[in-house]
């Protein structure tokens, strides 16, 4: 994702780089609940943040300042593809969104979001994706904001903590 534009909201979006695995790897435990969350709650020791199916170019990153005036890492998203097919390559897919809680409703989301749309479409994309849980209701507002509507739902697609979950897929144009 070089080249990736930066957002123009106090919470700067830019592509991951390697060094950022650690942190991501802490953010993405930190961030873990059972509100989004289908795999179970991470324990240690920890698989490395990126793998052979999580590059950092698959990713961006919002960055914050602190009072000291250091930048960290407040939230990543991760851009896919849905599939290897070539007859789908016009799309892509919302793998993974997460915001720090002391940077929740400050617009981090958006900003990541925003930035996704940007960077999906210098890849050529025309439409974008996602899969969010029924009861994430938080997380189902925000998109819809953005543009997103329900294309579908999995009735019980998930049986977490003692009930079952839908599976929300949601899409939208980016053209």
């Amino acid at each position: 994702m070089a080249n990736a534009p930066q957002s123009l909201s106090p919470y700067p979006v830019r592509p991951a780089v390697l060094a950022d695995g650690p942190a991501l790897g802490v953010l993405d435990r930190a961030t873990w609940s059972t509100l989004h969350a289908v795999q179970p709650e991470p324990q240690p020791p920890y698989a490395p943040f990126f793998d052979e199916r999580h590059t950092p170019a698959d990713f961006l990153v919002a960055e914050a300042d602190t009072e000291d005036g250091e930048r960290h890492l407040t939230g990543y998203i991760h851009l896919g593809r849905p599939t290897p097919l070539a007859c789908n390559s016009h799309v892509r897919q919302i793998q993974g969104l997460a915001v720090a809680e002391q940077a929740r409703g400050r617009g981090v989301a958006r900003s990541l979001l925003r930035a996704a749309f940007a960077e999906a479409r210098r890849q050529g994309a025309v439409r974008i994706t996602l899969r969010v849980l029924g009861h994430n209701t938080p997380a189902r507002a925000l998109y819809a904001s953005e543009g997103f509507a329900v294309e579908g739902v999995l009735p019980g697609e998930f049986f977490l903590h003692g009930r079952y979950v839908d599976d929300v897929l949601m899409g939208r144009s980016l053209t």
